[in-house]
């Protein structure tokens, strides 16, 4: 049922080691048959290679934590606009519609997870690491399926006045 309330919110702890919730949700996400803590390895290597890098590098517009790279990486990824279809009069139209802070999260997520999967060949913690750097960077396959999502809502435009 959609838009049934949960306490979803309220029982997520933050994690272990940076007390983070959002940090938490995502190691949810990345999470598969319920290994909680192979989950948690992969992002934890992952935020310490994001680490090590930062230390070589001494890119002064990017945050000098890996934790605020995450943050960073997040905020960048989320899109604004969505298009949703609907149907008007036998014909289906992509309509152009605002979406909301929690599904905004998800979707980011769900990019990163799928770019750091789609590219084969190295461990999962590294193929994240580079995402989530990238991703800060405003770079990288997460940063251009946002950017593809905001080019067709804004191609479609002139469907605007049918969101429901």
């Amino acid at each position: 049922m959609a838009g049934r309330i949960t306490k979803a919110d309220k029982q997520l702890r933050p994690d272990p080691k940076f007390q983070n919730t959002t940090l938490a949700r995502f190691i949810n996400c990345v999470m598969k048959d319920g290994k909680k803590s192979v989950a948690e390895r992969v992002v934890y290597d992952a935020l310490d290679r994001i680490a090590d890098r930062l230390e070589k590098d001494k890119n002064q517009d990017l945050p000098r934590s890996a934790i605020e790279i995450f943050e960073r990486a997040i905020n960048n990824v989320r899109p604004q606009v969505e298009v949703r279809s609907k149907r008007v009069g036998g014909a289906n139209y992509q309509v152009p519609v605002q979406v909301n802070r929690k599904r905004q999260q998800s979707l980011a997520f769900r990019w990163i997870l799928e770019a750091s999967r789609g590219e084969k060949g190295k461990p999962m913690c590294d193929r994240l690491a580079r995402e989530l750097y990238d991703a800060a960077k405003g770079e990288g396959k997460a940063m251009t399926t946002r950017e593809n999502t905001h080019r067709m809502a804004d191609a479609n435009k002139a469907f605007a006045h049918f969101a429901f």
